[in-house]
């Protein structure tokens, strides 16, 4: 017995030697991919929607990539702040969605040469900093036609943030998409100058129902605007992603962002070494915004011209900003002619509000 345990030891021994063991492949540590979020994670909206595509990264690179995020990152100083402290923690691919953002990250960039940055919704690259936004206003325009089909008052309300381009594209499309089927519909917009603060938000909704508002869209980060709705009894159009949860009875369409499918092709890039500095503005067509999720109370014809419209638009035969009579801003001045359609520098560039909305292009602090 004792031979045998002295057999046995001595075999182990030889197999764990180096002179007896296969040269074993290199462990590649997973890709630390970093997340920061503009508000707290909540169910729905905004964050909710960048926190999906996370997760959908994570699905599709399982044990390739390991990701971290941080939530209620106000713009500024604490953004710089956390956005440093990912690259310093070995973060080699990081994403910041929010326009806010744009400059720490840029600031921060230039310091890690060597981690690729993602600037959501950003306007400026670097070498190793990548822009990408979604053509928010093809999904605000279908809505348009959901709202403008709904609608008995023939007015809508529009809580929004800020008056950047990226806002502005999405009234005056909801305004165009409203009239296209209710010539006689007005829009009436309220700015917070903030992207979250609930029961802000919550007011301004309750102050458009008091003004025949029927019919609610917003620009903002919380569901505050369609709980409003639902207990007013009015009616709203979800933004970011699919809110009945809140609002069963009030939603009537939401307009959806989907962020995993590029999320995961970056995270991809970097794995495989070909991430390259661009910036990338999808929409329909390339599966980034989508409508759909509509309420009990829209009749199956309206659901139906809506989904018509966004294959019209994913195909390119509809586009929101292209003219067949003058379009006009609410001063009066033309600002898509006749037979024209408005390229993509001149929707990043917007600074006028369509003609039908109540309503200035205010700056924050002017």
């Amino acid at each position: 017995m004792y031979k045998n345990l002295v057999a046995a030891i001595a075999a182990a021994c030889a197999f764990s030697s180096p002179a007896f063991s296969q040269t074993a492949a290199p462990v590649t540590p997973p890709l630390k991919v970093g997340f920061v979020y503009v508000t707290p994670l909540t169910d729905a909206g905004w964050v909710h929607q960048h926190e999906l595509g996370r997760k959908a990264v994570e699905a599709a690179l399982p044990g390739k990539v390991k990701t971290t995020y941080v939530e209620n990152v106000s713009e500024g100083a604490d953004a710089e702040r956390v956005i440093r402290d990912l690259a310093q923690s070995g973060h080699k691919l990081i994403f910041t969605p929010s326009f806010g953002y744009m400059e720490p990250t840029l600031k921060v960039a230039r310091d890690f040469p060597d981690v690729k940055f993602e600037s959501v919704t950003g306007l400026k690259t670097a070498d190793n900093v990548a822009t990408s936004n979604a053509r928010y206003y093809e999904g605000r325009y279908l809505a348009g036609v959901a709202a403008g089909r709904m609608t008995k008052t023939h007015v809508a309300g529009y809580v929004a943030g800020f008056p950047i381009p990226e806002v502005l594209q999405g009234i005056n499309a909801f305004t165009l998409g409203m009239r296209s089927v209710d010539p006689k519909a007005q829009v009436k917009v309220v700015w917070l100058d903030e992207w979250f603060n609930p029961p802000k938000e919550r007011d301004a909704a309750m102050s458009l129902f008091n003004q025949d508002v029927d019919v609610i869209a917003f620009h903002t980060g919380s569901t505050a605007v369609m709980t409003a709705a639902q207990e007013r009894g009015k009616m709203a159009v979800a933004y970011h992603s699919d809110m009945r949860k809140v609002a069963p009875d009030a939603q009537i369409v939401a307009v959806t962002h989907e962020w995993g499918g590029y999320y995961t092709q970056r995270a991809r890039a970097v794995l495989g070494g070909s991430w390259k500095s661009g910036s990338i503005w999808g929409g329909v067509k390339e599966g980034m915004i989508r409508v759909g999720d509509f309420g009990s109370k829209v009749p199956k014809s309206v659901q139906d011209e809506v989904m018509a419209r966004q294959r019209d638009i994913g195909s390119g035969k509809l586009q929101p900003f292209a003219a067949t009579a003058d379009v006009r801003d609410n001063q009066g001045r033309v600002v898509i002619p006749k037979g024209s359609s408005l390229t993509d520098a001149q929707i990043l560039q917007m600074n006028w509000l369509v003609e039908g909305v109540q309503g200035k292009v205010t700056r924050h602090g002017a």
